[in-house]
């Protein structure tokens, strides 16, 4: 099991976005420049990229999430207090 995942995320305010975002992502486009375009957290600027964390340093919706995710895989939306991200496994 990973101690350490590299993960990038786009987060917006509302399940109907995500869900668009999820759906767009899943069709092909990309990812970094959706979160460049799109994503509410200052993350957005770097295409998404949070870098590498371990566990317990994100909340726990999103790290459950983050860690269950093989290697290029994206997620459906997750929400957290913070609102509601797609996340994408990146290493």
């Amino acid at each position: 099991m990973a101690d350490k995942v590299h993960c990038a995320h786009i987060l917006v305010k509302t399940m109907p976005e995500a869900e668009e975002l999820f759906k767009r992502i899943s069709n092909g486009e990309n990812f970094s420049n959706l979160a460049k375009e799109k994503s509410q957290c200052p993350s957005g600027k770097k295409g998404g990229d949070l870098g590498t964390f371990g566990r317990g340093q994100m909340v726990r919706e999103f790290e459950k999430v983050a860690f269950d995710l093989e290697k290029g895989q994206v997620s459906k939306p997750v929400k957290t207090q913070f609102g509601w991200h797609v996340i994408k496994r990146l290493g």
